[in-house]
């Protein structure tokens, strides 16, 4: 008798990006201690805490807007900040460090669209400058992702012209155009008035259930509840736990969390 064919687990897809005693220090403050996790590709990580925790230190050691002190970060298999050659490693030029930023996408609290370019140009600039892209053929990209954050209409405006909530979309479709594999949001409603939130969360949504893997620095814990596949609470530079929404927003373990999640209530 041929023997019955044996099931086989699916391998699981390695991590986008691993994070792996990560540290930092400014002078003699230690903004990051010793920080390791992994985010899976399609993950949506929600890092909340109180100000001052070392959650936006922490996405700008990701896209290397700081140097770590210690500790090593990887991105799509890749090491940050170093090239390999035999057993030693050598620090990354400034155009390596580039060429390597162009994996992730970062949308800010503050906008920081070119105000002498319209919505389409902001959008456009990047791909077109940084890539080398044809134009007709990014133009045409730009369009529908900025009909994709609902501004379709307004292609030829200018920052000025645009709301708040409408300039932050339109720098997510910015940081859209240039295709990344990872997207980090760094409080990107905390310099919105409360009514204009909700449609920059709507696009933030939208681009989470399209598979997109993003970490998101928030306050909106309501956001982080619906959205997050996971959430990572900090606090002074410390990973105090992680877990499903239902686990660190609903039952935390830690007393630290339930203090910060009460305040955050009101």
């Amino acid at each position: 008798m041929s023997a019955a064919p044996t099931a086989t687990a699916t391998p699981a897809l390695p991590p986008l990006v691993r994070a792996v005693d990560v540290r930092k220090r400014f002078g003699d403050f230690d903004a990051l201690h010793g920080i390791t996790l992994d985010i899976a590709p399609g993950e949506v990580l929600c890092v909340v805490g109180p100000s001052g925790s070392g959650k936006s230190t922490f996405l700008r050691c990701i896209n290397q807007l700081e140097t770590v002190s210690g500790g090593a970060l990887w991105v799509a298999g890749e090491l940050l900040g170093f090239r390999r050659a035999g057993d030693r490693l050598h620090a990354l030029s400034e155009g390596g460090i580039a060429r390597q930023r162009l994996k992730t996408g970062m949308v800010f609290q503050r906008f920081n669209l070119f105000p002498h370019m319209t919505a389409l140009e902001n959008v456009t600039e990047g791909p077109v400058q940084v890539l080398r892209r044809p134009r007709a053929e990014v133009e045409a990209e730009a369009r529908a992702l900025l009909a994709r954050v609902g501004l379709a209409s307004k292609c030829d405006a200018f920052p000025i012209e645009l709301s708040g909530g409408q300039q932050q979309r339109v720098a997510i479709a910015r940081a859209l155009a240039m295709k990344p594999q990872l997207m980090l949001f760094d409080e990107p409603t905390s310099a919105l008035d409360p009514e204009l939130v909700g449609e920059v969360l709507g696009v933030m949504r939208d681009l989470a259930r399209s598979g997109m893997t993003m970490v998101v620095v928030t306050h909106e814990l309501g956001f982080a509840r619906e959205v997050a596949s996971r959430v990572m609470f900090m606090d002074q530079g410390r990973v105090v736990e992680t877990g499903t929404p239902q686990q660190v927003l609903s039952e935390p373990r830690h007393e630290r969390t339930r203090e910060f999640i009460s305040a955050v209530r009101g």
